[in-house]
């Protein structure tokens, strides 16, 4: 008899496939979050193992997208690993680029001042945590590499994008331009001197002002041109001391890397020396057995000419012997014949 099912079936046997398909892609998220998590020597085996076995679960499409998966370089896998590993310290820089653009938004100058520094120290935090983590993973935490860091921090937090996420990128990421990020900026933001207090531009006060103050639409104009490009080269010297900051600390790197390089020298030095001096000893020691040898070989020949020499005694010997036994027998006979 032939089973019908009814609209409740249906709906069971559909809902029961999206809990399958559901937990399958929490598992496949937590297998992909667990390849970058692991050093990045072992990324790409880790990967391949992954998709075939996925492949042979009869999850094809899982295995293609597996695979897909580049390697990323080593910039891009600290930054991986300080999201994994440095996850209070990575959330605190997101909410500082959050706060910044939200304060940019809304034109609060103080917001804007205070989170703007707050992200620079949380940059400046995660750089140094970057290098420790190159350092325990066996690479060079070199200038460059510390710099296509900070870049990428830097443009994870200035920026709210689905694009890139954060513990699996692939790649560095980068930075928001110049235009982007001027725009972020309220047109009466300026960086004040720090004897004198923030001041609020004429773009801020009330529509009602421009009217009192009796300006052309004209002057209104260039005021607001003027006060735009203001908040241009504000935002032009907070990028300029970032700039600067990275230069010292390139600076520090390479300070660090010439030390470095001067002791490698000085042990290379001293190496290549006491090679020199193995070298003449070898030498001495191989001339000192060419004349052992020598004497051993001419020990050898006269020992062999003494041996030939007591053979030709010994033969000598044995024939004067058999002169002697002849002579006294014919000495014997004549005396008996006597």
């Amino acid at each position: 008899m032939d089973l019908e099912f009814g609209p409740a079936e249906i709906v069971t046997e559909k809902m029961g496939k999206s809990e399958n398909e559901t937990e399958k892609n929490a598992n496949l998220g937590d297998d992909v979050d667990a390849l970058f998590k692991l050093p990045l020597s072992e990324f790409t085996g880790a990967r391949n193992e992954l998709a075939t076995k996925l492949k042979k679960a009869g999850r094809a499409d899982d295995a293609n997208i597996v695979r897909t998966l580049a390697k990323p370089p080593v910039s891009a896998w600290a930054v991986n690993q300080l999201y994994w590993n440095h996850r209070e310290e990575f959330d605190r820089l997101l909410e500082t680029g959050q706060r910044f653009r939200e304060a940019s938004a809304t034109a609060r100058i103080a917001d804007i001042r205070v989170w703007l520094d707050a992200r620079s120290e949380a940059l400046t935090r995660l750089s140094d945590l970057a290098a420790e983590v190159l350092r325990d993973g066996g690479h060079n935490p070199s200038p460059d590499t510390i710099h296509r860091i900070t870049t990428t921090l830097e443009a994870l937090s200035s920026t709210a994008s689905e694009a890139t996420t954060p513990g699996r990128l692939t790649q560095d990421v980068d930075p928001p331009t110049f235009a982007s990020f001027a725009s972020l900026i309220p047109s009466g933001f300026t960086a004040p001197s720090k004897s004198e207090p923030a001041k609020i531009s004429s773009s801020q006060t009330p529509s009602s002002a421009p009217a009192k103050s009796g300006k052309s639409a004209a002057d209104q104009q260039k005021i607001q041109t003027e006060e735009t490009r203001r908040g241009k080269i504000a935002a032009a010297k907070a990028s300029l001391q970032e700039a600067k900051k990275s230069l010292a600390e390139a600076r520090a790197q390479t300070q660090q890397l010439e030390t470095v390089q001067k002791k490698a020298q000085a042990e290379a030095k001293a190496a290549d020396a006491e090679a020199k001096q193995a070298e003449r000893q070898l030498r001495q020691a191989e001339d000192r057995f060419k004349k052992t040898s020598a004497v051993a070989q001419d020990a050898q020949d006269r020992a062999a000419r003494s041996v030939a020499e007591t053979r030709e005694a010994s033969r000598a010997v044995e024939e004067a012997k058999q002169a002697i036994e002849k002579s006294t027998k014919e000495l014997e006979l004549l005396l008996k014949q006597a």
